[in-house]
């Protein structure tokens, strides 16, 4: 329902970088940007970025597409809803065919959520500014526990009434229905019927996901009565899952790209004292245990961890908790231990923003060191003890992927333990050896064994090998799956050259005014692909060719099929970047394609013809074998010989000796 002409001014703004870098820490590598994938768990970047094209590639899992897919994969939106969060992005103003109704009701179920959830944070902020109860119990409530009011505004702080259906009634009466609240949390239908506000009483904290909406709510009770809950949060929903979710994300992803470094508190009132002491790289787990997926949504901007937690017994238990996650998925640890048994919230403003900031700098310990002296502190001199707090900290050490890190803690715990390092090596080298065996018994995910059949079709699909003078012997049957493979792999390699430089022109053997693309196309008329997608982007070609247009990789890129989209990114982009040190510091001159398009582009049509004729001998073989009628034996041998003879002619340009 965009107009085109929207959707164009999108397409021409939005830059991959800049929408991609708004969830993934990227880091500049040869003429790519790479970083850790959003879209599975890995602990070695594999997702590259180009930004010449304009496209994003997973080598991991497989996942690539432009700026509008990108956004449609992460968030989980539709062409249109990824569509107008660029636009917003981008201050593009939206032009629609059909205009829907001003946010009271939404295309779809599951953006209706997002909007009934922006009404609420709207409706509890503006009780907190301008409510009576609002501003007498709730802004006072904040204000006595000292944050400036540019804070509160800026993480739209609000404040429910102590009314029983208050948000309902005027949600309705703007004109959202009473089943979006239900399905958010936001209201609760009793055993009668009746619907009521979950949060009454309370202050309330928005939640926020990665691009700013709001997704769900934490809500703080100010009353005494020890029967009533202190924090109540928005139960599951189809926009908000609490395992999946850091706050204070939003706000502080770009802070902690900047200092590479997180800080990870316990609560919402944390996020607001360190952020108010200047800190704005800091995150809470929302309420909730830590869990793994929160962990890799810190992985995605910084590899450094540093954890303030409270200073009394359970905060202490928690960061140790917390600590062997962290460390499993790669990260490194660091802890803050505040004094008096204040958490970051207190001691923010007992102590001032300024102390504060000097304190948490200059009191960061590694965690190895700060775990040791906890627990052998607790242990005393009691040697049974000792010794399993001292296991205890090596399975910790354990769980660090980084061989040499876990070195390098070795050391350390050696000297502070009164341990020799060979005993703490060799108890490491047997818990990483019973983790490898109970291990070893899986197989290889799917996503493994994705990426290494890339890695196969990439290696082939590099242009013609180096070892052209090979001699490969007698003809023999490569076999059903092995040929189906190289035909694959063939077809896969001409479409990349149509796409990689199908706008050049021909210039060798005297050929003026013609396209690499159109030649490859004149040379492709005797052969028929087999691979449904890749036949597609050929015919594709021919068909825009034949009606006076030049295809350009774009169009295949952005092809509203996702399938020919996935196999033109896949197609031009590559895992593998030639480090610079091979001539600046070897002198090793690898060949480049490009130099030599002639041989590039004859190579990739020869070698996909001469997979099709092995083919056809495969095919001719068997009949061979099988048949018994003296003259169609007969028949079968000459065509044998003639495609031996054409196989010949194909290996002469390709200089392949084929014995006969």
């Amino acid at each position: 329902m965009i107009n085109q002409d929207t959707i164009n001014k999108i397409m021409d703004t939005a830059r991959i970088e800049e929408v991609v870098g708004d969830f993934v820490a990227l880091k500049k590598r040869g003429t790519s940007l790479i970083g850790n994938c959003p879209f599975h768990n890995e602990k070695t970047p594999s997702f590259n970025v180009s930004v010449t094209k304009g496209i994003y590639k997973c080598f991991g899992c497989g996942k690539g597409g432009d700026a509008v897919h990108f956004i449609m994969d992460h968030e989980k939106y539709s062409y249109p809803e990824a569509l107008k969060y660029l636009a917003q992005k981008y201050n593009i103003e939206v032009e629609e065919t059909v205009q829907s109704p001003q946010n009271i009701e939404a295309q779809n179920a599951r953006e209706s959520l997002y909007i009934v959830s922006e009404y609420a944070a709207g409706y509890f902020a503006n009780e907190l500014w301008t409510g009576n109860d609002g501003r007498a119990i709730g802004l006072s409530y904040f204000k006595e526990r000292g944050f400036r009011e540019d804070i509160l505004k800026k993480f739209q702080l609000g404040y429910s009434p102590d009314v029983w259906d208050a948000l309902i009634q005027n949600a309705v009466g703007a004109g959202h229905k009473e089943e979006y609240l239900e399905k958010t949390g936001l209201a609760i239908r009793n055993d009668k019927g009746k619907l009521y506000d979950r949060f009454r009483g309370r202050v309330m904290f928005p939640i926020h996901n990665f691009t700013g909406r709001v997704i769900g709510f934490g809500g703080r009770t100010l009353k005494t009565d020890k029967n009533v809950p202190k924090y109540v949060n928005s139960p599951e929903s189809d926009i908000y899952h609490k395992s999946n979710v850091l706050y204070g994300l939003y706000h502080a992803k770009k802070a902690i790209r900047d200092q590479d470094n997180c800080y990870l508190v316990e609560g919402y009132a944390d996020v607001l004292a360190v952020h108010q002491a200047g800190i704005e790289n800091v995150v809470a787990s929302s309420g909730t245990s830590l869990t793994t997926e929160q962990i890799r949504l810190i992985g995605r901007f910084t590899e450094n961890v540093t954890i303030l937690y409270d200073g009394d017994a359970a905060g202490i238990k928690a960061s140790l908790r917390g600590l062997d996650m962290i460390l499993e998925e790669g990260l490194n640890v660091k802890v803050v231990l505040f004094p008096d048994g204040h958490d970051p919230d207190s001691y923010m403003h007992h102590v001032g923003s300024g102390e504060f900031k000097q304190y948490i700098e200059g009191n960061r310990r590694d965690f190895i060191l700060y775990k040791a002296t906890i627990l052998l502190k607790e242990a005393g001199t009691d040697p049974i003890k000792r010794a399993g707090i001292i296991r205890d900290i090596i399975e910790s050490i354990a769980k660090i992927p980084d061989d040499i890190k876990a070195a390098v803690f070795i050391r350390e715990c050696s000297s502070l333990l009164q341990v020799e390092e060979r005993i703490l090596l060799s108890e490491l080298n047997k818990m990483r050896a019973a983790k490898l065996k109970k291990a070893s018994g899986g197989s290889s995910s799917p996503q493994s064994q994705s990426f290494q059949q890339h890695q196969q079709a990439q290696q082939h699909a590099e242009g013609p090998p180096d070892n052209l003078f090979e001699n490969p012997g007698p003809y023999e049957d490569p076999g059903p799956e092995t040929a189906a493979s190289n035909d694959l792999i063939q077809e896969q390699e001409i479409v990349r050259l149509l796409l990689a430089y199908g706008h050049e022109l021909v210039n060798w053997d005297g050929i003026d005014n013609m396209y690499i693309g159109s030649f490859i196309i004149q040379n492709l008329t005797d052969v028929v692909f087999e691979d449904q997608l890749c036949s597609g982007i050929i015919e594709n070609y021919r068909e825009e060719i034949e009606n006076g247009h030049l295809p350009v990789a774009s169009q295949f890129i952005k092809s509203p099929d996702r399938n020919i989209a996935e196999l033109a990114i896949t197609l031009s982009t590559s895992p593998y970047i030639l480090s610079e040190n091979w001539e600046n510091k070897h002198n090793i001159y690898v060949r480049d394609e490009t130099v030599n398009l002639k041989a590039t582009i004859l190579g990739g049509l020869f070698h996909l013809k001469k997979t099709k004729i092995a083919g056809i001998l495969s095919a001719i073989s068997k009949e061979i074998k099988t048949e018994t009628d003296p003259v169609n034996l007969e028949i079968l041998m000459q065509r044998f010989v003639l495609m031996k003879g054409v196989e010949r002619e194909i290996s002469k340009h390709l200089g392949i000796t084929i014995l006969k």
